[in-house]
């Protein structure tokens, strides 16, 4: 089997392939080509030398929906909900996120209080009909839409969210039924189908992120596919990474697009775990460092930090996802002055246009590349990623900027604190994700990858005492690797709301089978299976089905997820469960009694894994020489030889 895994980077996108005849392994990157991602990609397999007529699987790790939601650049949205509901997404929470700022300002929703419209239904927390849908209405309101939209408008986006839709979702799906009718051809979905949670809020947004990257995914997955099939691909369609670490089908991807937003990170992780796997490292933060932004992430025991609790451009996504850190600390983050004359590094990106100014593609802004190479820790010699031929006039040229604005500082210290300010936002990052949940991070390996992640990796470690570092074979393309050895995974959600000491074993059990039946259902139903095969069980059609139950002391407000063995024999045993995750999350253990809030159901299929093959290293240190170059650290320059690893 030809398989060939692709992440779509804000900066390049980077390609692998493998062949299991063979055991090769090909890397390549291209320039990302933000205007039509999927042009990167058909360059990247291009570079890669793949025969797409031959390969059998193409998975892919997207940034479409990402880019969106944080650029705004999304599909209009209009949302149809219970008379009574229209402002929910527009009050939000009213909780302070910023304290001591008198004047912060919730972001913005995504969608204009004018495109929300509403429908006089009500469904009771209890799943019961207090006042019936009327169809009328709602066939009203699709009559409306279009016009509402203007004469030439493209479809629109549609969600349909209801109130306590999570506990019965007829009429959201009565609605939709009537709406797919009258406007066949726009982007239609409900939010028990997004996120079948209570909270009306975070599942509504949830929903609404969903319409809002709908309409962009649902173009993009269907141009690739096209350029795919003119290139010679006859495989079955492509597999997209979601940000839970898992693959699935792009119809799926299509029909979930919010389940895609930490595509890329996702990646990354998933192939840490693999590689710590195979060299025995159990404990590891990832560090992720590419052009825009840098993703960290915390691994005990090789177990996958999971969480829905996540923030994208302040708004939540509430879908299941690896937990993962973002800071705004990349290879094209740029240096800038604040009003008090102070040095700051990020959020803004040069990205891959125009790019860093030693690209020589109009860019003039110093960014953290243009610092490494001013100060010799990249060579102009060298081109970035095998294409982007870096000039250093233009970088010491942006540098000087810098240098100019402060009395006494030379280009080099300036590029060197440029350096140091993006390491501590780093080091930052990953302190939120260890020390402040209970872990030292002296307990843990670093494993840097990304394209500027290894480049950095030690000035990290010695900020964070961390005394090994690992450097994975091709970091700079080690998330597209981790695609390919994703399996596919869907996630079953339901809100199950019941005190745990007036639960029964049986029931809990019985409760979890019914959404383990429709996990295999949909599992086989993508996987082509039969429908025989679907209601076999795990044994017999190669699905392993795990349980968690989302679960809290009363009175709190939110809750955490706890797995659940197919063979618990008492509450007591998922009780201590509980207590354990809580204490290790919030350092304390309570007597209070407890309950759950919900039941999810996360369904894993296995797919072929590229075969690592132990490195045979057969050059001496001597022969692996390249040559030397002054590089500064620490404010002195020194000659430092160059290895080619």
């Amino acid at each position: 089997m030809k398989m060939i895994g692709v992440d779509v980077g804000g900066t390049f996108t980077d390609v692998v392939g493998y062949d299991d005849s063979t055991g090769e392994l090909r890397w390549a990157k291209a320039p990302s080509t933000p205007h039509a991602p999927e042009e990167g990609v058909l360059a990247g397999v291009l570079r890669n030398e793949s025969d797409l007529a031959t390969t059998a699987r193409f998975v892919h790790g997207v940034t479409i929906g990402t880019n969106a939601i944080l650029q705004r650049q999304g599909s209009r949205v209009l949302v149809i909900t219970t008379a009574g509901f229209r402002d929910t997404l527009e009050i939000a929470r009213t909780n302070r996120t910023v304290l001591y700022d008198i004047k912060t300002l919730k972001p913005a929703p995504i969608v204009s209080r004018e495109d929300v419209f509403e429908v006089d239904e009500r469904m009771l927390a209890d799943g019961s009909v207090l006042r019936p849908l009327d169809p009328s209405q709602v066939r009203a309101i699709a009559a409306r839409l279009r016009t509402h939209l203007g004469t030439g408008a493209a479809p629109g986006a549609l969600i349909v969210c209801f109130l306590h839709s999570y506990a019965n979702p007829a009429h959201e799906e009565q609605a939709v039924a009537i709406l797919r009718e009258a406007l066949p051809d726009w982007f239609i979905s409900h939010s028990a189908d997004v996120l079948p949670e209570m909270r009306e809020y975070e599942r509504f947004n949830t929903a609404a992120l969903n319409a809002y990257i709908g309409p962009l995914m649902a173009r993009y997955l269907r141009s690739l596919a096209a350029k795919l099939r003119d290139a010679g691909y006859r495989g079955a369609g492509v597999q997209i990474m979601t940000s839970s670490g898992g693959i699935v089908a792009d119809t799926r991807a299509a029909r979930y697009p919010v389940h895609t937003v930490l595509s890329g990170p996702a990646g990354g992780v998933a192939a840490a775990i693999h590689l710590g796997r195979e060299i025995g490292a159990r404990n590891l933060i990832t560090y992720d460092m590419g052009g825009t932004s840098t993703d960290v992430c915390l691994i005990e025991a090789l177990n996958v930090p999971m969480t829905s609790e996540q923030f994208i451009a302040g708004l939540p996504v509430r879908t299941p996802q690896i937990e993962i850190n973002s800071v705004g600390a990349g290879g094209g983050s740029i240096a800038w002055i604040d009003t008090g004359k102070i040095l700051k590094v990020g959020p803004r990106s040069a990205g891959a246009a125009p790019g860093p100014a030693c690209y020589g593609k109009g860019g003039l802004e110093p960014t953290v590349t243009d610092a490494n190479l001013v100060i010799g820790r990249l060579a102009s010699s060298v081109k970035l990623g095998g294409v982007v031929e870096l000039d250093e006039g233009l970088a010491r040229t942006a540098v000087e900027r810098i240098a100019r604005a402060f009395d006494g500082l030379n280009v080099a210290r300036a590029a060197e604190g440029i350096i140091r300010i993006a390491v501590a936002r780093m080091v930052s990052a990953i302190k939120e994700i260890s020390i402040a949940r209970g872990f030292d991070p002296r307990d843990f390996a670093l494993m840097a990858f990304g394209g500027a992640g290894p480049m950095h990796a030690t000035l990290i470690a010695d900020e964070l005492e961390i005394s090994h570092v690992i450097v994975p074979l091709r970091p700079g393309n080690f998330c597209a690797f981790g695609s390919l050895i994703s399996d596919v995974r869907h996630d079953h959600l339901r809100t199950f709301r019941a005190a745990l000491a007036d639960t029964d074993v049986a029931a809990l059990g019985q409760r979890f089978a019914e959404i383990e039946q429709v996990a295999r259902q949909e599992m086989s139903a993508e996987s082509g299976r039969s429908a025989r095969a679907a209601s076999a069980g795990a044994a017999t059609d190669g699905i392993t089905l795990l349980r968690f139950a989302g679960m809290r002391y009363v009175g709190q407000s939110w809750d955490l997820s706890v797995p659940v063995p197919d063979s618990m024999a008492s509450l007591g045993a998922l009780a201590d469960a509980f207590h354990a995750v809580h204490e290790r999350r919030f350092g304390y253990r309570s007597n209070d009694p407890i309950e759950i809030v919900s039941l999810r159901v996360a369904a894993i299929e296995r797919v072929a894994k590229p075969t690592l093959r132990a490195w045979q290293g057969s050059a001496s240190l001597e022969q692996a020489r390249r040559g030397a170059r002054e590089v500064v650290f620490d404010g002195r320059a020194v000659t430092a030889p160059i290895f080619e690893r």
